[in-house]
């Protein structure tokens, strides 16, 4: 009986201490504290002077020698008052951030405090604060996210809203924020989205330019994703709907707006040339290095460059001498069409040594240098053929596939092996017989890669690609079609995938930021040279194969007094050419894109000369003067390869082949065949076996096999007739080695 009395005294006594008054009085006492200590805070806590931020500093670029390339960061703002911002867009901006504005004390306790707690906490930057808090933020504090920062956020905007009016909050807070394009402030906003003054703001248009205040860089329109516009066309929806809840706007008025598309960007002043395009390029870049746009925008970088200055002048003084010279682009609406862009990368470092982006970032800001858009075309071949060797494949016979491997030349042979019907043309419909691969490579024929492609599978062609630096996409599937280029890819991507066949397998990522300094910090470069992602037979052989294009194949304009290898590529309808090459020290990938003045892609042929523009002429042309500018004359440096089968010059015995010098200029796929006049002497360095089972892959015993008219290289005497009247860029060129 005794334990249940003191069990009863022991409750009684627990009871005692923790009484309802007592544990009030404690929180009471508590609340008392806090309140306090907010007050103490309140109290220390002073409205200080304009921060750093408020007057922006510049971005100082410089090339690699240390030599500046550009200042930018001058403040795009121009404060307006807030009776020349049309009543409806001030309403907008409200009913975007903070519809208790014109009730509320400056500041909202409740998002303040989520928006801490998920700092301290690590789950990211988070919002929650008022058009008053983040006045103060952008005016007097920085855009650090910490615990401290907020709370001088929340006291400073509580005096901020005791001593200035509403209207002058708002005013500063829309002259203050940053919209995006380089813009601070309403003012510039209106001028670089939509080309007219804020006083002429529609309410559509504010409240787009409200709603890109949450994430300028992810909704600015012209350059967003899929994802990111549909983002923000939800964000201009729930910005007019928030209007119409409020009063602020009808509902008739509402149901009849449509999304006002803002115009493209404009570079700032000083951008000219190909300043802006690098510049744009190197922000890229330091953005992909998780340096923010607002980061960068905010000003206070010296940024030093991979960009070599000379090899840069050298590039643009390539295609002046061999496009834009030749050009009427003010006086021949189609020949304005005609777009170049360009990237050239040291194989060994990764280093971007000169970008060539376009005629002039004022004149046409998006950059052809990285812009994906346009096929690649026959400069892909080069890459399935590298995972032909990586991947040990082998014919629909079993034969090993090497650079004397003989396939069906047909124009429009069906694929064998495919569940995809494929059977493309070829240049011209030319059809050529049993050819090696590498007068595949040489003459750029369709047919061959088509069925190579279905040999080494696209799945795994599409994997090296990848592997080596192609970018994937919704236009790149795996089926037969991707051998001939039909995804996008820009010339920053080709050189990258070249640099790495050059580099022997191993991975070279182009690179144009060396280093950014900041006075908080130092961002280095992305690591340029990775691992070794093919083998290095695999991108040897692909190597030796580009050579004998250059030297006797569709790339001979791009040949000089340097040991060169590339490959040449003419889009569908002719609408972008390429030529991709590469020497022991140097890779640079060329391309010409045909563009109206709408932004519409648009054929090339009939532009910079009659017929088509391909590959092999003009942009091979471009590649062969600036690399012959940029190694000085030439070079004595020699691919060191390592490879199975093929003949030490580079070129496999080719049954089709004859030594007769060319009397026509080659386009990516010779258009001219010609009989033999004897039975070849010689076999590919891989035979057919006697008894063939797919005749599809490989012809015949009894097809009699067609001569090709292929060059060996432009003879010393002779010189390659040009259809546009320009005698090129090598009226005598060296014999191969």
């Amino acid at each position: 009986m005794g334990r249940p009395d003191k069990g009863k005294a022991k409750k009684r006594g627990i009871r005692r201490l923790f009484t309802w008054k007592k544990i009030l009085g404690t929180f009471i006492v508590f609340c008392m504290l806090g309140m306090g200590a907010l007050y103490v805070v309140y109290l220390l806590v002073p409205v200080p002077s304009a921060n750093a931020e408020a007057t922006m500093q510049s971005n100082i670029y410089k090339y690699s020698n240390g030599k500046i390339l550009a200042r930018t960061g001058k403040i795009n703002r121009e404060i307006v008052g807030l009776d020349k911002i049309p009543l409806p867009v001030q309403k907008a901006f409200v009913a975007a951030e903070n519809k208790t504005f014109y009730k509320d004390n400056g500041v909202d306790i409740k998002g303040t405090t989520r928006a801490a707690w998920n700092t301290i906490t690590g789950k990211g930057k988070q919002g929650g604060s008022t058009i008053t808090q983040q006045y103060v933020k952008n005016y007097f504090l920085s855009q650090d996210q910490t615990a401290t920062r907020k709370l001088k956020e929340m006291v400073i905007a509580l005096k901020v809203d005791q001593k200035m009016s509403k209207s002058d909050i708002l005013a500063g807070y829309m002259n203050t924020s940053y919209y995006g394009r380089s813009a601070y402030g309403i003012q510039a906003a209106a001028r670089s989205y939509y080309g007219v003054d804020a006083t002429k703001l529609t309410t559509a248009q504010g409240a787009y330019l409200a709603s890109l205040l949450q994430a300028p860089n992810q909704y600015d329109w012209t350059s967003a994703t899929t994802t990111g516009r549909k983002l923000v066309e939800d964000r201009w929806n729930y910005v007019l709907d928030n209007m119409v809840g409020e009063g602020w706007l009808s509902p008739s008025e509402r149901a009849g707006m449509k999304f006002p598309v803002p115009q493209k960007p404009k570079p700032a002043p000083g951008m000219e040339g190909q300043t802006g395009y690098i510049v744009e390029a190197a922000n890229q870049e330091l953005m992909r290095q998780g340096v923010s746009e607002e980061d960068i925008k905010a000003g206070g970088w010296t940024i030093t460059l991979n960009i070599d200055e000379k090899k840069q002048k050298d590039l643009v003084k390539a295609v002046d001498k061999q496009l834009e010279a030749k050009l009427d682009r003010k006086g021949d609406k189609k020949q304005a069409t005609v777009q170049a862009g360009a990237t050239s990368v040291d194989p060994k470092t990764g280093a971007v040594v000169a970008l060539y982006g376009g005629v002039g970032a004022t004149e046409h800001w998006m950059s052809n240098a990285t812009r994906r858009d346009y096929q690649p075309a026959s400069t892909f071949k080069p890459i399935v053929l590298a995972s032909a060797v990586d991947n040990r494949a082998t014919t629909q016979d079993g034969r090993q596939i090497g650079l004397g491997t003989i396939y069906d030349g047909t124009s429009k042979r069906p694929v064998v092996g495919s569940a995809i019907d494929f059977a493309p043309e070829n240049e011209d419909d030319e059809s050529y017989g049993p050819v090696t691969v590498q007068k595949a490579t040489n003459s750029s024929i369709n047919s061959v890669y088509a069925q190579m492609i279905v040999d080494v599978t696209p799945a795994k062609a599409k994997k090296t690609a990848l592997a080596i630096g192609m970018k994937d996409g919704a236009g790149f599937p795996e089926t037969p079609a991707i051998s001939l280029g039909t995804m996008g890819a820009s010339t920053m991507d080709m050189a990258g995938a070249y640099a790495t066949l050059d580099n022997h397998g191993k991975k070279v990522t182009p690179t144009l930021v060396k280093t950014a300094e900041h006075k908080e910090r130092t961002v280095k470069g992305a690591q340029p040279i990775g691992d070794q992602v093919i083998s290095r037979e695999a991108a040897d052989t692909a190597t030796q194969a580009m050579t004998g294009v250059v030297r006797s194949g569709s790339g001979f304009r791009a040949a000089g007094d340097y040991e060169a290898a590339g490959k040449t590529g003419t889009s569908e309808n002719n609408r972008s050419a390429w030529f991709v090459g590469y020497t022991p020290e140097l890779v640079t990938a060329v391309g010409l894109f045909g563009e109206d003045e709408k932004g519409n892609q648009v054929t090339l042929t009939d532009t910079i000369n009659p017929g088509r523009a391909n590959g092999g002429r003009t942009p091979a042309q471009i590649w062969g003067d600036y690399t012959e500018r940029a190694l000085n004359g030439g070079s004595d440096a020699s691919f060191d390869l390592e490879t199975e089968g093929g003949s030490s010059d580079g070129t496999a015995p080719d049954p089709t082949a004859t030594t007769e010098a060319p009397t026509e200029e080659p386009s990516d796929e010779p258009t001219e065949t010609r009989e033999p006049t004897a039975p070849p002497t010689t076999t590919a360095t891989t035979p057919p076996p006697t008894t063939t089972t797919d005749p599809a892959t490989t012809p015949p015993p009894t097809q009699e096999p067609t001569a090709t008219q292929e060059p060996t290289a432009p003879p010393t005497s002779i010189q390659p007739p040009d259809a546009g009247g320009d005698p090129g860029l090598n009226s005598t060129t060296r014999p191969p080695r």
